[in-house]
């Protein structure tokens, strides 16, 4: 028998499903029963990391506090189990054929040739190293994509491998999606059927299966998985959808999912402590008396004639977990920054607040500076991110200082007013062509300084936020800056980079820039105070 316990997730008919939701909510009811969990999210596609894939292809990539870009499926795994994850949570194939080739280059498969075997052997040793590497108890492997697509059949093999080779230590669930088609008015399991037989040609056999569906799965749509699928009736696990995905683990558990999990791995149950989670779930349900809008000004929102939350995922949490704890109502309204480059900024209207988030690029950035000026000058609580601040730097110095061809090199490399500019460290890495993980990437520690409004804010003189850029604030204009009234309230602790910008509240509301992700710490049961701020400003 091994020491670990493993449970493997894979997901069928379509991506998006809400695979990483069904693992993050079966890690949490076992951590909520006293076990050692730990998730790692295996990925198909060839990327070392996340952080080079546009956010429209693939999602929001999540920032961790060592630096590691990943799937958004990370920041889902911390929100529900309110602790950090780092690289050893977080597997691509390209870092897999990279680690063989790199093996093999060091003769340290002792002159075999280099075959297939040896790529499911690869996996399964980066899954026990993050067992082992964090105490875990059972290691929870979700399989990135769809049963079928050939990219990932070495993911199985290995799901098969370590079946065969720990009997009664492994088990394997299946997230599929049951469709019911409106014209039939009926949900139809045959997807789910040929998902299960392209897993059984892998030689992998489900122990569970999760039915995603818009409602609870009936009795007979039960008995045919269980005919078709040789799953028993009571191991088809119903996942409908639901108000709030913090309401999963809820439904899981009283279908007494937990339990069975822990049965078929052989450890003994015992009842999780949900009360938090019951307490949540009520200050999410609870009718909200104050209701306000948040424009968020963003260029990822676009995918063909669809538009994509997913592309700012952790920022429409962490909105919603501060707005849960303030006890307001917010809605999002979703702003191209190219409309606004067309249409005027008239088209954000009249909200309550404006968000600018995190980008890359010159397309769509004029927009941002546009809405970055028109909430310093209607006087609308302002929250740029990143790129938001880089922006909200620009439109101050254009219309507050005057210099209109002020702009950040990224977007304008010959303008006069350099405000936002590379530090020398990364004009050499660019030069390079050295694009993946090479930004200041993780947490950075920052000094606040005091009777700011970032003090009042972070309650401390030491703070830290995870990064995810290349420019910075050029120091050089500080004084100019000061001296028309921004406030440069933080600057990390050994660069002296800037790091927080804003208005005093004597000439605005709310107006304040970070260089740092604060939406990447937030969690359910921790809102970051900076969004907290941000909303109650508002009220």
């Amino acid at each position: 028998m091994s020491k670990l316990k493993y449970i493997f997730i894979s997901g069928g008919v379509i991506s998006g499903i809400g695979k990483g939701i069904t693992s993050a909510s079966v890690a949490y009811l076992l951590q909520s029963s006293g076990y050692r969990v730990t998730p790692v999210k295996f990925e198909g596609y060839l990327n070392i990391d996340a952080g080079t894939i546009n956010p429209i292809e693939h999602g929001d990539p999540f920032l961790c506090e060592d630096g590691t870009e990943t799937d958004m499926d990370i920041g889902t795994y911390e929100k529900f189990l309110g602790r950090n994850m780092n690289k050893d949570n977080f597997v691509t194939m390209g870092q897999v054929y990279r680690d063989i080739i790199q093996k093999e280059r060091r003769f340290e498969y002792n002159g075999e040739d280099v075959e297939a075997v040896h790529i499911s052997n690869e996996i399964i040793e980066k899954i026990q190293k993050v067992g082992k590497n964090q105490n875990a108890e059972i290691v929870l492997i979700e399989l990135g994509g769809t049963a079928g697509e050939y990219w990932n059949v070495f993911f199985y093999e290995a799901s098969r491998i370590l079946t065969l080779r720990y009997p009664g230590d492994v088990i394997h669930i299946h997230v599929s999606y049951v469709p019911t088609p409106q014209h039939l008015g009926e949900p139809k399991t045959k997807p789910t059927q040929l998902s299960v037989r392209t897993l059984n040609s892998m030689g992998v056999q489900p122990d569970f299966i999760v039915a995603r569906s818009s409602t609870y799965i009936d009795q007979r749509r039960r008995d045919r998985f269980a005919l078709f699928c040789n799953v028993h009736g009571e191991d088809i696990i119903s996942n409908p959808d639901c108000n709030s995905v913090y309401e999963v683990p809820l439904i899981l558990h009283k279908q007494d999912f937990d339990k069975k999990i822990v049965s078929k791995l052989g450890l003994t149950y015992k009842e999780p402590n949900l009360t938090d989670l019951k307490d949540l779930i009520s200050s999410i349900k609870i009718e909200k008396k104050i209701k306000k809008e948040i424009v968020i000004v963003g260029k990822y929102f676009g995918t063909g004639e669809y538009q994509l939350k997913d592309s700012y995922a952790a920022l429409f949490d962490a909105i919603n977990h501060a707005s849960w704890k303030e006890g307001i109502e917010i809605t999002t309204k979703w702003v191209d920054a190219e409309q606004i480059e067309k249409k005027g900024v008239e088209i954000i209207g009249k909200p309550d607040g404006i968000i600018v988030p995190i980008g890359w690029g010159k397309r769509g950035a004029e927009g941002m500076i546009a809405a970055a000026n028109f909430a310093r000058e209607q006087k609308i609580p302002y929250l740029g991110l990143c790129y938001g601040m880089q922006l909200a730097v620009v439109a101050f110095a254009r219309n507050v200082l005057g210099w209109k061809d002020a702009d950040t090199t990224e977007n304008n490399s010959e303008t006069k007013y350099p405000v936002i500019h590379l530090i020398p460290d990364q004009e050499k890495i660019l030069k390079a062509r050295s694009y993946g993980g090479s930004m200041r990437l993780g947490g950075w520690d920052a000094i606040v300084k005091e009777g700011t409004r970032a003090w009042e804010i972070y309650k401390t003189s030491l703070t830290n936020e995870r990064h995810r850029h290349r420019w910075e604030f050029n120091n050089i204009y500080m004084k100019d800056f000061e001296d028309k009234g921004m406030i440069i309230s933080a600057r990390s602790k050994i660069e002296n980079l800037v790091e927080i910008i804003e208005l005093p509240s004597s000439a605005h509301p709310f107006y304040m820039g970070t260089q740092g992700h604060p939406e990447y710490k937030s969690s359910p049961w921790k809102p970051h105070p900076l969004f907290l701020a941000f909303i109650h400003a508002m009220t």
